[in-house]
Order: C-alpha cells, then sequence, then structure tokens
C-alpha cells in the first residue's frame, strides 16, 4: 500500500515478512545498509508482536514520508480493551512512545505514518488505550 500523497515509483519499500513488518519510504537519501530486522530489545509488557529495528535509519535524510506497518495478536489485547486501542510506538530515551497510528482491523495491522523519522530505531505494536490524548 502506498504512503498517501505520494506517487509510488517515490516510495522505498521495506518488507520484513517473517515478522510482519513494513516501511516504506520518500527520501532523499536511503543508505543501502537500511532494512528492517527483529529486534533484541525487550518488548513492553502491553506488545502485541516482536519488537522490529529501523537498521541505520539515523543516516536517512532529506525525509519526506514514513508509513511503518506492523501485523499485530488481536488476542494479546487485555480483556476489555477495544480493537483498536492499538498503536505502533516507538523506543525513545523515555520509553515506549506511542505514534498517531490507524489500525485495519481486517488485516490485524497498524500503522503510523510520518513526515521525519521516528524518534528511535525501535519499533512495535502496542496495546495503547490513551484516545489520542498524546501530547504533540
Amino acid at each position: 500500500m502506498p504512503i498517501p500523497g505520494y506517487d509510488s515509483s517515490a516510495v522505498a519499500e521495506y518488507p520484513l515478512e517473517r515478522v510482519g513488518a513494513r516501511v516504506d519510504l520518500v527520501a532523499g537519501v536511503v543508505p543501502d545498509a537500511f532494512g528492517l530486522r527483529k529486534s533484541g530489545h525487550e518488548p513492553p509488557v502491553d506488545a502485541l508482536a516482536d519488537p522490529v529495528d529501523l537498521v541505520a535509519y539515523e543516516e536517512l535524510k532529506a525525509v519526506e514520508a514514513v508509513r511503518i506497518a506492523l501485523v499485530y495478536d488481536p488476542s494479546k489485547l487485555p480483556p476489555g480493551a477495544s480493537p483498536t486501542d492499538v498503536a505502533v510506538a516507538v523506543d525513545t530515551a523515555d520509553g515506549w512512545e506511542p505514534l498517531e497510528s490507524t489500525v485495519d482491523l481486517e488485516e490485524t495491522t497498524v500503522t503510523a505514518v510520518l513526515n521525519d523519522r521516528p524518534p528511535g530505531s525501535t519499533v512495535v505494536a502496542r496495546y495503547d488505550d490513551t484516545d489520542g490524548e498524546r501530547e504533540e
């Protein structure tokens, strides 16, 4: 699925099928080393999938758009949780930061679209009941 508003020929695609992760980029410089790999980071307690590392993401330059899509396991949601209470979260110095995300219930994926690099290189799908009350 292309990044909305961008010509698909300008989008670089990086799937990691075995863990259900995909990153699409529109950037002036994408290093050859850029890609995805299963992370060795400890996931948060409310993770709905295994964490994924964005390899060489610090070397991305002139980033216009980043689309991160992750498959998650809805059976890992807490009892009574809404199936839409899922977000892409990034591991930062302050902990796991949820990004504004969209959930596809049919495909059991969660997607975040950013206009810059994410604030960290490790991402995960996690339970998020903040209902859009994130600090901007």
